[in-house]
């Protein structure tokens, strides 16, 4: 561990050079990319045996509400334990749990409402590692290289997904989607052995209280930072119009107007949005972090807008493209800000209230958008909707602290 500082004592910027880092970046990227993996995989599997749209909504829904309902406990016990042991036992369990919904379907034993339990189980166990991967950070590199730590492990899960996206497909057509899953099982074993070997600095570890007194002093957290939870607000509303848009609207309506390979055209986009998004955050460090990251989020409003209009398709490309480098330079300024400003011992329940409040509203947006949409019209809804999400970007502003949030000077960071 002494031979690593040292390292990084002459070269402080450079996260890479840590050998903890190194771990969880692998670890993540390799669990990431099972991860991408297992929602083509499931929702295939479902149809297989039969299930109707319904009961693969069911699935899914399961696996998302264990998921947002265990997110808050888990960002309590990240404050309690060991961060990294929670991750070492979250990856082991997943690992078991998948292989048992991979063995299932390869010998004929599931049943959609078998899958649907294990889909809770495993969005309980996707929660309970969540907050703690991300609260991890600053314990693998030094204070200096957490810039740079960020955007790294945000590009490589980008393009773990990208990469996950892909294989999906073709693993379930040449094997199946038990064999597909059975993938995502060896990911998480690997996960957890490089969890098992990442060696982490000591954390500040809560003073432990009742759960719902942990709770209550996460929430506290977040509200003695005004930039903290006026732009969590600004995550609520921007989910709850733009989910729909994106699970319902959007591939309605590419495919009707452009035909069946539109739609992915345009995912496709928004990905190489995320990676451009990521590979621009590895120089451009803005000082004032929330003003820069938060006029970038306003792009997002460009993928509705271009879907609304009567554009070619490679405009409504280009919509999509800007709304992903939008999201992923404010992502990685939001996730830098929560780590050098919020207290050491209650990062994982700030991070799981930023992962509540990102995604709660996400099924309401997706159940409200077609009765809405019907009523209103398609176009006129996504013009609502890009509306709504541009005007929430700048009314996001008006706090002083969203605009004026500096990043820790560099002599600062590398003296911590």
């Amino acid at each position: 561990m002494l031979d690593v500082l040292d390292r990084q004592a002459k070269n402080p910027t450079r996260p890479w050079d840590s050998v903890p880092f190194r771990w969880l970046l692998t670890g993540r990227t390799l669990i990431g990319l099972g991860s991408a993996i297992t929602p083509v995989a499931m929702a295939l599997a479902v149809l297989h045996l039969g299930g109707s749209a319904t009961e693969l909504g069911l699935v899914v829904a399961a696996y998302a509400l264990v998921d947002v309902v265990t997110t808050l406990f888990a960002g309590v016990l990240g404050d309690r334990f060991s961060r990294a042991l929670l991750m070492r036992v979250a990856a082991t369990l997943s690992c078991l749990s998948q292989a048992a919904v991979a063995v299932s379907l390869a010998t004929g034993a599931a049943t959609v409402p078998m899958l649907a339990v294990m889909s809770a189980l495993n969005g309980g166990l996707a929660a309970v590692a969540g907050p703690s991967s991300r609260a991890v950070v600053p314990q693998t590199v030094p204070a200096a290289a957490l810039p740079t730590a960020v955007s790294v492990l945000r590009l490589s899960q980008n393009t773990a997904m990208i990469l996950g996206f892909s294989l999906a497909g073709l693993l379930v057509g040449l094997f199946g989607p038990g064999w597909a899953i059975a993938v995502d099982a060896a990911t998480f074993a690997a996960g957890a052995a490089c969890f098992t070997a990442m060696r982490v600095t000591g954390q500040d570890k809560a003073e432990a209280r009742s759960m719902l007194d942990d709770l209550a002093g996460g929430a506290r957290e977040v509200l003695r930072h005004t930039w903290l939870w006026t732009l969590l607000v600004q995550a609520l509303i921007y989910h709850l119009v733009y989910g729909g848009v994106q699970g319902v609207l959007g591939p309605v309506l590419m495919t009707h107007r452009f035909g069946d390979a539109a739609w992915g055209w345009a995912l496709a986009a928004l990905m190489a949005g995320f990676m451009v998004g990521g590979v621009v955050t590895l120089r451009y460090r803005p000082r004032r972090m929330l003003l820069a990251g938060t006029a970038f989020l306003a792009l997002t409003a460009c993928f509705p807008l271009a879907m609304a209009l009567p554009v070619p398709l490679p405009v409504v490309m280009a919509g999509a493209f800007l709304h992903g480098l939008g999201l992923e330079v404010f992502s990685v300024n939001w996730d830098l800000a929560i780590q050098q400003q919020v207290a050491p011992d209650k990062l994982a329940r700030v991070f799981a209230f930023d992962q509540v409040g990102s995604f709660v509203m996400r099924p309401l947006g997706l159940a409200l958008t077609g009765p809405v949409a019907a009523a209103a019209g398609e176009r006129t809804w996504l013009l609502v909707a890009a509306t709504v999400m541009a005007a929430t970007v700048l009314l996001s502003l008006a706090p002083s602290s969203v605009r004026h949030l500096r990043r820790q000077p560099e002599e600062r960071r590398t003296e911590n």
